[in-house]
């Protein structure tokens, strides 16, 4: 999972920029299943990836919003493959801790750090972090020299090589193309001058490091029984002017340019080439692969809101129950080519209904011309709406209500922190790192 990657910014969907820029990826587009329409569950980046582990719309789990810690009774994807036997391990940036501000190393007294999720072995960091990066290496901190996503990448294939005698599931959640943008000078040559420039050399950094990943699976012989799924965890950002294509919107907006994300399957040994313009989101990751490996229902939680995209594999088109519903910054349904949408809770905020097919840019609102459309998904919308509220409360766990450890100490006031943040803030202002040493 990129961190801020746009919808368009990649070299198959002609960007002016990163055409030619990003061949690993394009290949696996080439060799897999290229989402047109797939959809991150938030706008933001926290509730996304709580929409992965869980297969469900973020506001039941615990993640509303930014920074928001991800609730212990949840059942998660690495929980449930841990118990069929997978070895699991969660790679980057993580986010489902509450900690706010720059990525910061992961404390290993950490209530909700990825190891209580189901993750076998973690390397993993707070929020974004890029070139250099200082990660917890299951709770020891760990100063690693080079380009962050090839350090993930290397990391994840020696955890595969380490675990060869038994399958394995691995979370990759890169901290690019993510402010501040640093990037090495030789990924950003040819590009704009200034931030727009390295965030675009972030990219072809990725993009090295997807290479990496293939080619590390065809050097063990596991690259037929290996899915790889990449994804954005939001739409992109106006640093890039054409990150989200001709989409209305950035990253933060329910708006398609500010949700709509690109989503590459590769499986050589199981689907075949395929583009497709089917909905999907990042909540169906989870139902997906439960259904492929036949887990147990009760694997997830008995409320979830992802649909399965197995039938995808077989070149047939799935069924969704209920549309794609978001619910953070306003609420959205998308439902085929048609999306109701309200951005913004406030008064005066109103409904709109657009037909995404023909009017891909949500310049015009449609709902007078179908308005028993208009009408049934407002419906739906507002019974979504109590659905989820309830979930929030608990509705959903055996307990009926929330229940979360209490950190003794805030965060910033823990003495490993304390020590720690003066560094940190000088690389949040100079983003420089002082110093070569581990120290």
């Amino acid at each position: 999972m990129a961190d801020d990657q746009g919808w368009a910014q990649m070299g198959y969907m002609d960007h002016p920029h990163l055409k030619d820029r990003t061949p690993h990826l394009d290949a696996m587009a080439e060799a897999g299943i290229r989402f047109n329409r797939f959809y991150a569950a938030a706008p933001v980046c926290s509730p996304t990836r709580a929409s992965v582990m869980t297969g469900r719309i973020p506001g039941r789990t615990g993640v509303p919003g930014l920074h928001k810690r991800l609730c212990l009774q949840e059942k998660t994807i690495s929980q449930a493959l841990k118990n069929a036997g997978y070895a699991t391990a969660h790679f980057g940036k993580w986010h489902l801790n509450g900690v706010k501000g720059p990525g910061m190393p992961i404390l290993p007294d950490d209530p909700n750090h990825p190891g209580h999720y189901g993750f076998d072995f973690w390397l993993s960091m707070t929020n974004f972090f890029e070139m250099d990066p200082i990660l917890s290496r299951m709770g020891k901190f760990e100063y690693i020299e080079g380009e962050s996503s090839e350090i993930l990448v290397r990391e994840a294939l020696k955890f595969i090589k380490e675990h060869k005698d038994k399958p394995t599931f691995s979370v990759i959640w890169y901290g690019s193309p993510h402010f501040p943008f640093r990037c090495a000078p030789t990924d950003r040559k040819g590009f704009p001058e200034g931030k727009h420039g390295d965030h675009l050399g972030e990219i072809v950094a990725m993009d090295r490091s997807v290479g990496i990943l293939r080619e590390g699976l065809r050097e063990m012989g596991i690259e037929k029984d290996t899915l790889i799924w990449y994804t954005s965890d939001n739409g992109g950002l106006s640093t890039d002017p054409d990150s989200t294509g001709h989409l209305r919107g950035f990253k933060g907006s329910l708006y398609e340019g500010g949700v709509r994300v690109p989503a590459i399957i590769e499986w050589p040994g199981r689907i075949k080439p395929a583009i497709t313009d089917f909905p999907a989101s990042t909540m169906d990751i989870m139902p997906t692969i439960a259904n492929l490996l036949n887990l147990p229902r009760d694997s997830m939680m008995s409320v979830v809101d992802g649909e399965s995209l197995a039938a995808l594999f077989d070149r047939k088109t799935p069924v969704r129950s209920n549309p794609i519903a978001i619910t953070m910054k306003g609420t959205a349904l998308i439902d085929g080519n048609f999306k109701l949408l309200k951005a913004g809770r406030g008064k005066g905020t109103e409904w709109s209904l657009f037909d995404l097919k023909a009017d891909p840019g949500e310049k015009t609102d449609v709902s007078a011309d179908h308005p028993e459309k208009y009408a049934a998904l407002k419906a739906q919308a507002e019974k979504l709406t109590a659905s989820v509220a309830a979930s929030a409360e608990g509705r959903d766990y055996p307990e009926g209500t929330v229940i979360q450890p209490q950190r003794g100490t805030p965060w910033m006031a823990m003495p490993e922190y304390q020590k720690l943040y003066p560094t940190f803030q000088k690389l949040k202002s100079s983003w420089e790192l002082p110093g070569k040493g581990k120290e």
